[in-house]
């Protein structure tokens, strides 16, 4: 007894107390090592901490002056570093995200996010094959996004010395196995996308947006060949549930891109449209209309089933204009074919050439170069920048072979040629749209003929597009000024289809829905 009041020891009564807190922080000191013999108590210890700052932080201040004055997220960061900390990571992980997420008042939160410690607990390298330390680490980011705006940023983007962990390790796992992952880290990125500050939203386009979106692309991608391997391969419908899956996948993914796309960033805006027109739609999802044949080495590509209710998902769900109406362009024009990368504005961080290829550095790879710059003296760090984007820009420029003049184009002029240009031909002297009004003659299978109706229905539902470029094949719309044009051929097919579904068992009910 006498030693329990000498070391103040002795557990009080009042679970939800200021002495509890003490008596805890007691423990800690007592127990700074973890072992298979004391992880058990650490781990009860870490969870009523947790529990009476959130009491305190509603009922009693002088809880949290305690917790702060004595630095005591130290000793979470201590146990981290120890080879034996992994028993007691789980649940250190969830008492911090417990924490963050039910602390209601701003001067905890910041004293909370202070001295850096929570930054060196999300850069700590956890075994993150445990799919519960993966969980509790994600959810806990995941929280931490939440947390951001424009002052509590300050806490975790070192501008200096170019450190962002919170952005940086999320983003690391774009691709992870489990969905739940996947879904936390875009969250987290929008989160962090949001928060207005330019120098933020700088660092992260200049070190970051390229390789997340061609990763992100590239990943994308192979997931619609995975998806297109799945509709070719399953002609008994045995592995629907795997489809309904990829499917589902494939519409999160557009889901968050139109969300990126939404918050109307035009430094991530531009870079992402690019990658996602040179890197994907163009080379896999429009080309694949129309198969090339005559290639040596033939570019992957997907049925043109698959292309056309993957083309009618990104009309009906991303609106940007300028990916839009660029996509919009080259599914009207007269050539089929890579006619030059598209780029909205001049920069080596954008893709130089049209076609579906693995990025050249992995995300990882490409993390683990900028957390070196990062711990590297700043003095080397200034003039590294724009050496390097200089360097980049000059062996960029041969592979996009544009003149000066043609680079000082805008989009707008651009799209002003191809429309005047397309204005002057007929619906099938355009290869991806006759392609597209083709699929309309089936007779015995009106698979391909649903397709083609869902994506021109959802072309003419997009309110990014520009209607002059419709007017030139006379596809009207809700849009349209003129209400007494109309395209001839394309109406005709609609017709026989209405014909041939009053013959039974010709055309599906969802068909003929579409078309009223």
């Amino acid at each position: 007894m006498l030693r329990n009041k000498i070391f103040g020891s002795s557990k009080p009564k009042n679970v939800h107390s200021l002495e509890n807190l003490k008596y805890l922080y007691n423990v800690l000191l007592r127990h700074q090592t973890v072992t298979e013999s004391n992880r058990a108590l650490l781990v009860e210890t870490l969870r009523s901490i947790s529990e009476i700052l959130i009491w305190g932080d509603q009922n009693d201040s002088t809880v949290f002056d305690f917790f702060l004055e004595k630095n005591m997220l130290v000793f979470f960061i201590k146990y981290l570093e120890q080879k034996s900390g992994q028993y007691i990571s789980v649940q250190l992980l969830q008492t911090l995200n417990i924490l963050f997420e039910n602390i209601s008042k701003e001067t905890c939160i910041y004293f909370l996010l202070s001295n850096n410690h929570v930054n060196s607990i999300i850069s700590h390298q956890f075994d993150f094959t445990d799919e519960e330390v993966m969980a509790y680490y994600i959810s806990f980011m995941k929280t931490l996004s939440l947390k951001l705006n424009k002052y509590t940023i300050h806490f975790f983007f070192n501008e200096h010395s170019e450190d962002f962990p919170l952005y940086t390790q999320a983003i690391k796992f774009f691709n992870h196995s489990e969905s739940m992952v996947r879904i936390a880290v875009r969250t987290i990125t929008l989160n962090i996308y949001k928060v207005e500050n330019q120098r933020m939203q700088t660092f992260i386009r200049e070190k970051t947006c390229a390789p997340y979106f061609s990763n992100l692309v590239w990943y994308m991608g192979n997931h619609v060949l995975e998806l297109n391997s799945c509709v070719q391969h399953d002609i008994n419908h045995k592995s629907k549930d795997k489809l309904q899956d990829l499917v589902a996948e494939h519409l999160d993914h557009l889901h968050y891109l139109n969300d990126i796309l939404g918050l109307g960033i035009d430094l991530l805006n531009n870079i992402l449209t690019d990658y996602l027109l040179n890197r994907l739609y163009i080379p896999l999802y429009v080309n694949s209309l129309i198969p090339d044949q005559d290639s040596q080495k033939p570019a992957p590509q997907i049925s043109a089933a698959v292309s056309l209710f993957l083309l009618s998902q990104v009309f009906l769900i991303i609106h940007h204009q300028p990916l839009v109406r660029r996509l919009m362009s080259l599914l009207l024009g007269p050539t089929r074919g890579n006619t030059g990368a598209f780029s909205s504005t001049e920069s080596a961080l954008h893709p130089t050439i049209v076609q579906f290829i693995a990025p050249d550095v992995s995300l990882k790879d490409e993390f683990v170069h900028l957390e070196r710059r990062a711990s590297a003296p700043v003095s080397t760090l200034e003039s590294a920048p724009m050496e390097q984007l200089e360097d980049q820009q000059e062996s960029a420029s041969p592979e996009v072979g544009l003149s000066e003049s043609q680079t000082n184009t805008t989009d707008d002029e651009k799209l002003g040629k191809d429309s005047v240009t397309a204005s002057s031909l007929s619906l099938l002297q355009r290869p991806y749209i006759k392609a597209i009004v083709e699929c309309l003659d089936a007779v015995d299978d009106d698979f391909r003929a649903l397709l083609a109706l869902c994506l021109l229905y959802a072309i003419g539902q997009n309110t990014g597009l520009n209607q002059e470029q419709l007017d030139t094949i006379n596809f009207t719309t809700r849009m349209s000024k003129r209400k007494d044009t109309y395209n001839e051929l394309l109406v005709d097919k609609i017709i026989k289809i209405i014909t041939l579904s009053s013959q039974f068992g010709k055309y599906h009910a969802g068909t003929l829905k579409i078309l009223y």
